[in-house]
């Protein structure tokens, strides 16, 4: 019984800390995907599907897809390209190989990224493997792909 009281005390307030991140954007009159997710000190510039759609029509960043070829192959934003997996890694744990993006960006550490996954682990790992690297305009996009599909914004299938 203690458990399930455990479990509900704290289903209540992850809820209740949606509500009020929630009521926050929605109060900013800000869409989910233009709002943050209220972290302060956050680590990892992020743009919105917005600033992406932007930043695609200026051509102002490379824009990379950071999943695995197989699911790139499947459906990507247009004009992103996709980056192999580190060398010597399984699938399971993939990792974007940082050496193929210093070759993409011809080695130009000052060149302007923009990464997403499907919804940001794997943009995580790759963001603290190029600054670790160097790389020092380096963004992800914010909800990843899903957030992309979500707002019906267009896709390359197959």
């Amino acid at each position: 019984m203690r458990t399930n009281r455990t479990a509900s005390f704290v289903v209540s307030v992850t809820l209740g800390f949606i509500m009020v991140a929630s009521l926050a954007v929605a109060q900013s009159g800000a869409s989910i995907f233009q709002g943050t997710l209220l972290e302060r000190n956050q680590k990892t510039l992020e743009v919105s599907t917005e600033e992406l759609r932007k930043i695609l029509g200026d051509r102002q960043s490379l824009v990379l897809d950071v999943r695995p070829l197989m699911e790139y192959a499947v459906s990507h934003i247009p004009s992103a390209l996709n980056v192999s997996a580190k060398p010597g890694v399984p699938i399971s744990l993939y990792v974007s190989d940082v050496k193929e993006i210093e070759r993409l960006v011809g080695g130009d550490k000052t060149k302007s990224l923009v990464l997403y996954c499907d919804n940001g682990a794997t943009t995580q790992a790759a963001l603290r493997t190029l600054a670790r690297a160097g790389a020092k305009d380096v963004f992800s996009l914010r909800g990843g792909l899903a957030a992309w599909k979500q707002e019906n914004l267009p896709v390359v299938k197959g």
